[in-house]
């Protein structure tokens, strides 16, 4: 324990209170470390890329043989750790920051803000989304669909200790079975589109599901417009992330469109329109990470 504690007080993760002592020694761990290390309310909580991390390396003499191959390795494959650690980066941004991303389409927000409405939340993991939209719309009824059985166990977990269960259902499904149904009024995809081996498909339910004057939303990452060698921070650590985990995933299922985590906004642009939508909306969120989309259908 010594060790461990002098080795993070070397890096500045804790601070040492001067003594002559060495035994006795007393560690803190300072409020801004705290902030984003300890409080998973914060929007500075940064622990679960930890986990993130570990998932992703976990896999590793299998994704040696899949860039080889060009084969897969399912979501599934990749563990709790980057199951966990996936929904608990996002948790404290869907659930503080749903009504202010939301006013940026200011009609659906007024709609679902005065009467009853239908949500649909393709691609929901954990369900933090959904239950950040079910905070924010309390008239709402909300549909949380997932494909990985462990993450649609977890979402249904979130759901019941959030207390929204009652407007929060959560169902194992794909998004782009031709036999999903419903009539919405907002039909959401949050940072999942880019995962999808089929994202045609999934838009493809996403238009059929919504109900006039409906609204497509899609939140993905915020890439730059095109390649830039070398690029910059946020398109460094999309390309990490796309080799360890988002495009070997991706690839697990055939055929696959293979898109991977930096999926440009002409990409999801042609994706749209071969799906049936007439026009792509960037609206004007100011994220660090995501970049927020309308599908005019």
């Amino acid at each position: 324990m010594r060790e461990w504690l002098e080795q993070q007080a070397a890096t500045g993760v804790l601070e040492l209170e001067p003594s002559d002592d060495v035994q006795g020694r007393h560690y803190r761990l300072s409020a801004e470390h705290a902030d984003v290390l300890l409080d998973r309310d914060s929007l500075n909580h940064l622990a679960p890329l930890a986990q993130l991390a570990v998932g992703a390396m976990g896999v590793m003499p299998r994704l040696r043989e899949a860039y080889r191959t060009g084969a897969g390795i399912p979501f599934a494959d990749y563990g709790e750790d980057v199951r966990d650690g996936q929904a608990g980066v996002n948790r404290a941004m869907f659930l503080q920051l749903m009504p202010d991303w939301l006013a940026a389409l200011p009609e659906l927000h007024a709609r679902l803000s005065s009467r009853p409405s239908r949500i649909a939340d393709i691609g929901a993991g954990a369900a933090w989304s959904s239950v950040g939209l079910a905070r924010a719309y309390p008239l709402a009824g909300v549909d949380a669909y997932d494909l990985d059985e462990a993450s649609v166990a977890l979402a249904r977990a979130n759901v019941a200790d959030a207390g929204v269960a009652a407007r929060v259902r959560v169902h194992l499904a794909d998004a782009g079975d031709p036999a999903l149904d419903g009539a919405y009024d907002l039909v959401a995809v949050f940072e999942a589109l880019h995962d999808m081996a089929r994202p045609v498909d999934a838009l493809r339910t996403v238009r059929r599901l919504l109900a006039p004057p409906g609204v497509a939303l899609v939140v993905d990452e915020r890439v730059a417009e095109e390649l830039a060698a070398p690029g910059d921070d946020i398109e460094r650590l999309m390309y990490g992330w796309s080799i360890f985990h988002c495009l070997p995933a991706g690839r697990a299922e055939s055929p696959s469109a293979a898109t991977g985590t930096v999926m440009r906004e002409a990409t999801l642009r042609g994706y749209a329109v071969e799906a049936g939508f007439q026009d792509v909306e960037v609206l004007p969120v100011e994220n660090l990470f995501f970049r927020f989309y309308r599908l005019v259908p």
